[in-house]
């Protein structure tokens, strides 16, 4: 009995999906459970696993587009097909295939069946060592043998390294390679054109929806990372022996964004037509970059949640991200978002914004430079900040009081900490 595998439902508003990558091949034995394909929608990706075991055999290609529904494999319900006996007396990684492909290759060594292989032809007085078929076909041809490169025995030149000589060279003119020539690179695509991903097509509509139905202003500060820093430092033995992870920098940040967003309420509303939207909760998005492109999960409820659950959330989406498991809903419902460039390097930078949110904050790296503290010089480590805001919704005044007071709340993380 053959079971369908069919494209599912993972959103109200996706209606197809792209095949990413079949992880088991057309008429192979697949285990229930096991994952056999990769789909990618403009959203998420996922992965399908088998529900039945059997033969698998494929309905739709790698880079299908798909709608949702579609059936793209089934599986014929069976035992596991057994062994053969002459199979079982195979050695290890010694199938039929690779012997009659190497019994073909003794048979046969040169194209088109003559046997070069016994043809030890001297070097002619220029010094070329080809063979005799070589040099006929050469000079039927008028193919200068010292421009060419032999691929046969101890270098010598093949009837088929003229041939494909010949096949390059413009009919009855000789093919003279440059010292230029030789050196270029053989066989290299100048420019390689694919299909964009679904999730890379949503990545760019949005952004460029972003740039043009918001009026988006960015403002800048810096700040002193020395009291985070020291107090990580202080800390992280002991946080790390209680809830088996890290004290990280962003579950400060996170902290730093939820004390601004209820001192500046402002920063948490969006509009939504012609009607502005205030919300009383904070759900934070944190932009996690992967192989296919960036995605935000939300990590939920942040004002209620410790600094150690913060990091565990961060770390769960952060591996599911990688694994292509996150879940549509985990990326819907955020009021505000954090991007960290600073970990690629990125010095400062203006953040777009993840519609219909009215705010996003950008961490950058971590510098040590000069600044001035009670009329003295000293070095610290200064990260700048910058926070791009919807000037419809957010005017200049509140933009800056709420990236002062993040400002302020990792420059004294311990009066954070305490709520004061």
């Amino acid at each position: 009995m053959a079971h369908e595998i069919k494209i599912p439902a993972v959103g109200e508003s996706i209606t197809s999906a792209t095949l990413g990558k079949w992880h088991k091949a057309d008429g192979e034995y697949v285990e229930s459970g096991v994952v056999i394909l990769s789909i990618e929608t403009d959203k998420i990706s996922t992965e399908l696993e088998s529900d039945k075991a059997g033969i698998l055999k494929h309905s739709a290609a790698e880079g299908d587009d798909v709608a949702v529904g579609a059936v793209v494999a089934t599986i014929e319900e069976g035992e596991a097909p057994a062994a053969s006996e002459s199979d079982a007396q195979e050695p290890a990684g010694e199938g039929k295939e690779s012997k009659q492909k190497v019994k073909k290759e003794v048979a046969s060594p040169s194209e088109g069946g003559e046997d070069e292989a016994s043809d030890s032809s001297e070097p002619d007085s220029s010094g070329v060592k080809a063979t005799s078929l070589a040099r006929k076909v050469a000079e039927d041809k008028g193919i200068n043998l010292s421009s060419l490169k032999g691929t046969g025995t101890g270098g010598r030149i093949t009837r088929a390294d003229v041939l494909g000589a010949a096949g390059g060279a413009s009919s009855g003119k000789a093919v003279e390679s440059s010292s230029a020539d030789a050196s270029e690179p053989k066989g290299e695509k100048r420019t390689t054109r694919r299909k964009m991903s679904p999730m890379r097509r949503k990545i760019a509509s949005h952004l460029v929806n972003a740039q043009q139905n918001a009026a988006i202003l960015t403002t800048f500060n810096e700040c002193d990372m020395s009291a985070v820093m020291g107090l990580r430092k202080q800390v992280q033995e002991d946080f790390v022996k209680k809830h088996g992870v890290k004290l990280g920098f962003m579950s400060f940040f996170i902290k730093a964004v939820v004390d601004a967003l209820k001192a500046v309420p402002a920063v948490n509303a969006q509009i939504d037509g012609d009607e502005l939207i205030e919300n009383h909760f904070q759900d934070i998005g944190v932009a996690v970059g992967t192989e296919k492109g960036l995605i935000v999960p939300v990590v939920r409820d942040c004002d209620e949640k410790s600094f150690a659950q913060i990091e565990k959330d961060i770390i769960e989406y952060a591996k599911a991200s990688r694994e292509g498991k996150v879940q549509l809903s985990d990326l819907q419902g955020g009021v505000f978002t954090i991007t960290n460039g600073g970990i690629y390097g990125s010095l400062l930078s203006t953040p777009i914004l993840n519609p219909p949110q009215s705010g996003i904050l950008g961490m950058h790296s971590i510098q040590q430079r000069p600044i001035a503290v009670d009329g003295e010089v000293v070095i610290r480590p200064m990260m700048y900040l910058a926070l791009s805001y919807d000037h419809r919704v957010v005017d200049g005044k509140e933009a800056v009081t709420f990236l002062v007071r993040v400002k302020e709340c990792i420059e004294n993380p311990e009066r954070m900490m305490l709520g004061v």
